[in-house]
């Protein structure tokens, strides 16, 4: 299997000939098992992840980052691994990449030398070129789950406790708005998916993101996603924009995958306009730095302590952080965010499990059911 009969095979399928009979037109002299490798590497190249292919469709791989052409890793829950695949040259690995990104209707090029988007399998793409990126071409592809877990799948790998489940439960009954934090890879875009599947099928939930990763199995969701500017730099809609459009769109519930900029004001006003019951992720370390995050996002926005404190105290009730420890994730915390005095934001403790499988009752315990009962 040479690389000329590749070539040859890929021009009869970009002339227009169908994969399986261009493969087998330019094979006769061919093996069965080459054969169907042939056409499994043309199948890639052409319209998968060419080479990265193979490591995609591997069960349990969540992530595979790409640092060089001989630097690959992936991590399918025990932390990264370094694997032994050979992408051929920085050209080839940029190649790959301009091609993934056009898969995905956005352009990768010198002028626009990084992108975020997603993949027609559902497969989060991020790439970004020199001379951003000094080493080389560089990307992250996230791999999304066979299905959307659930609580109770969650409580089956110890990330969610019985009793902390249920006490999500009750948070989405009473229709409290949260915030999920954690550091990068704890989980906190697959608890969202999860708490959002527990949600009344009766209600319409709308989610934001700037490129789709959440697929809650639920019957009726409307997904909005951002538009980056195009050549002429126009055209451009961002996550406040999609907020301020969620609103007029019936929504039971507003959801942003992700707070990271501006668009926090607008989701606050959101939640405090009788938008009840939706939620966001955010990244933070611990429950502790929340409040100087939260605080850093809405300086963004142009809004002082003073607001900030007093919105998000209004607009979101409960904190969940997540940890990833040992090849482990697991809800560390479940928080009540309060105001204890003008310009200061609070996480008081309610629930907290130093390790997964263990947790404790803490002092904000009663003032959240209490909460939740006054509903």
């Amino acid at each position: 299997m040479t690389d000329q009969l590749a070539s040859r095979v890929r021009r009869e399928i970009l002339a227009g000939t169908h994969v399986d009979a261009a493969t087998r037109h330019n094979t006769k002299a061919v093996g069965v098992h080459e054969l169907h490798s042939l056409t499994r590497s043309v199948r890639a190249d052409l319209y998968g992840a060419g080479p990265l292919q193979q490591l995609l469709e591997v069960p349990g791989i969540t992530d595979v980052l790409v640092n060089g052409p001989r630097d690959v890793w992936i991590d399918r829950g025990k932390g990264l691994e370094h694997t032994e695949l050979d992408l051929g040259s920085e050209s080839q690995v940029r190649a790959l990449a301009v091609r993934l990104a056009a898969s995905a209707g956005r352009r990768l090029d010198d002028a626009e030398p990084a992108v975020d988007a997603r993949l027609r399998d559902g497969v989060r793409l991020h790439a970004i070129l020199p001379p951003l990126a000094p080493q080389g071409t560089t990307l992250s592809l996230r791999i999304p789950t066979p299905r959307p877990l659930t609580l109770d799948d969650l409580v089956e790998q110890r990330t969610v406790s019985p009793n902390m489940a249920q006490v999500l439960r009750q948070m989405l009954e009473s229709r409290s708005s949260f915030i999920i934090c954690g550091a990068t890879g704890t989980g906190k875009t697959t608890l969202l998916g999860a708490l959002l599947a527990a949600v009344d099928p009766r209600e319409r939930l709308v989610i934001i993101e700037e490129a789709q990763e959440l697929s809650p199995d639920h019957r009726h969701v409307v997904h909005l996603q951002t538009r980056v500017a195009n050549v002429e730099g126009v055209g451009e809609i961002t996550l406040s924009t999609l907020v301020r459009h969620a609103l007029r769109m019936r929504p039971d519930r507003i959801v942003l995958g992700e707070s990271r900029g501006a668009e926090i004001r607008e989701l606050l006003t959101a939640f405090n306009t009788g938008h009840e019951g939706g939620g966001t992720t955010l990244h933070a370390n611990t429950p502790a730095d929340v409040p100087a995050r939260i605080a850093a996002l809405g300086a963004l926005a142009g809004m002082d302590r003073f607001a900030i404190a007093a919105q998000t105290a209004s607009a979101l009730k409960v904190l969940i952080h997540l940890r990833h420890e040992n090849h482990e994730r697991w809800i560390s915390e479940i928080g009540l965010i309060k105001s204890s005095a003008p310009g200061e934001l609070d996480v008081i403790p309610a629930w907290s499990s130093p390790a997964p499988g263990v947790e404790q009752e803490r002092a904000g315990s009663r003032e959240l059911t209490e909460l939740w009962e006054g509903r």
